[in-house]
């Protein structure tokens, strides 16, 4: 291996690496090249000295200065970091093993592009430290039960139409600004309701439905990708490809009336728009500011409306869609507003992923693993191993019955 590459520092690598495993036009979005970043980060802190215990120094000698580089690698330092990750941090078993397998798949990067000779994270004797893995099944994880989701779609669809129902009959001479209010009221409460039901009925992932700011290719379902007559969506899926998602019945209804409320400016309006004021405000100035409106103009365009959306959607200045993260915030406060019981060690409300587990469920008891996987966009041998709690469940009690006959038997 030439010394060039060993006496190269550790992060003159990173960008080269988070570039290749970055998505969209150079590399720059995805969550894992955001995460890999994070960890990355910190190996290299730890590998200076900079984290870890008092009495760590880094990988370099104590007699020399310099930063470290690929020639200070070897498997004791990938043991001592796995030490590290296990007994300093106080991350738990499974957090510890993601955040090396982080830090390993840079490794096996770096073997490949010449920066290293061996694999040194992937030895036996550097993942010893390693803990096993917590123990957590798939089936622990969150997934909306039918009470829970009925509750929920309850809650949502009589808040809903209590607004709309609220707007639609208000007294011709009310007040502009007051009229504006009553929309605005139905319209979001129209949009959190198309949401939950999205959510609990179609499986589709909350990443493949919603803006990720750090995917540009991911910038949220408009109305231009969805057909009620057909009951279809177009959503960007995992796999890194567009592909059609089913609504079914239930979902479509709250769709179409929300729609017909929105009444958006154009077919590339977002399905699910922002609300925060914050973003929306700052957004219609500088859109009618491009426009040539003056300042002065732009406030009294804004204080003729009771909310920025509503300026927005006279204007077609077309909002962002929500974020994922966006939607957890949503679904918090639905949570607690609908007073569902939850029993849950991670979450106290309904997540967003809960929603397609728990349909996941449901598909898998009503038609087996095949037709879940599809309707999941999962490949069977993966929808098995995520619900293998359910064919356990089903298997045992196939055993009880066996042995109640077995045992009823005169001996």
């Amino acid at each position: 291996m030439p010394d060039r590459a060993l006496s190269t520092p550790l992060d003159d690598s990173f960008e080269r690496y988070l570039q290749d495993k970055g998505k969209g036009r150079g590399g720059d979005g995805g969550n894992y090249r955001r995460n890999a970043a994070r960890e990355l980060e910190r190996f290299a802190e730890w590998a200076a000295g900079d984290r870890g215990a008092d009495d760590w120094t880094g990988i370099v000698p104590d007699d020399v200065d310099r930063e470290p580089t690929f020639d200070d690698l070897d498997e004791r330092v990938f043991r001592e970091y796995a030490r590290h990750l296990g007994g300093d941090r106080g991350l738990k078993q499974n957090t510890v093993q993601t955040y090396y397998r982080y830090i390993s798949a840079w490794c096996g990067w770096c073997v490949n592009e010449g920066y290293l000779e061996a694999h040194y994270a992937q030895r036996a004797s550097a993942m010893a430290p390693l803990p096993e893995d917590d123990g957590r099944k798939p089936g622990d994880q969150q997934a909306w039960t039918s009470e829970q989701r009925h509750a929920l779609t309850r809650h949502v669809d009589e808040r809903a139409r209590d607004a709309v129902e609220a707007y639609t009959t208000l007294p011709e001479d009310t007040d502009l600004l007051d009229k504006q209010r009553g929309r605005y009221a139905a319209l979001k409460a129209a949009r959190d309701r198309a949401l939950v039901f999205v959510l609990a009925y179609t499986a589709v992932r909350v990443g493949e439905l919603l803006r990720d700011p750090n995917d540009p290719r991911r910038r949220g379902v408009r109305w231009e990708d969805l057909s009620l007559d057909d009951g279809s969506m177009d959503v960007y899926r995992k796999k890194q490809q567009w592909d059609a998602a089913s609504l079914p019945d239930p979902v479509i209804s709250p769709l179409r009336s929300y729609r017909q409320l929105v009444d958006p400016p154009t077919d590339r309006w977002p399905v699910f728009p922002t609300f925060d004021q914050r973003t929306l405000a700052e957004l219609v100035r500088e859109e009618l500011a491009e426009r040539g409106e003056h300042p002065e103009v732009i406030d009294e365009r804004r204080e003729a409306h009771a909310r920025d959306l509503l300026l927005a959607l006279d204007e077609n200045i077309r909002p962002p869609s929500i974020t994922t993260d966006g939607a957890r915030s949503i679904l918090q406060r639905l949570s607690e507003a609908a007073e569902i019981d939850i029993d849950h060690p991670k979450h106290d409300y309904l997540a967003p992923h809960g929603g397609r587990r728990g349909m996941g469920e449901v598909l898998v008891r009503a038609f087996g693993y095949t037709v879940a996987a599809r309707y999941l966009d999962n490949s069977e041998e993966m929808v098995r191993e995520r619900y293998s709690h359910i064919e356990a469940g089903e298997l045992g009690d196939v055993a009880t019955e066996a042995l109640e006959e077995i045992d009823s038997v005169p001996q």
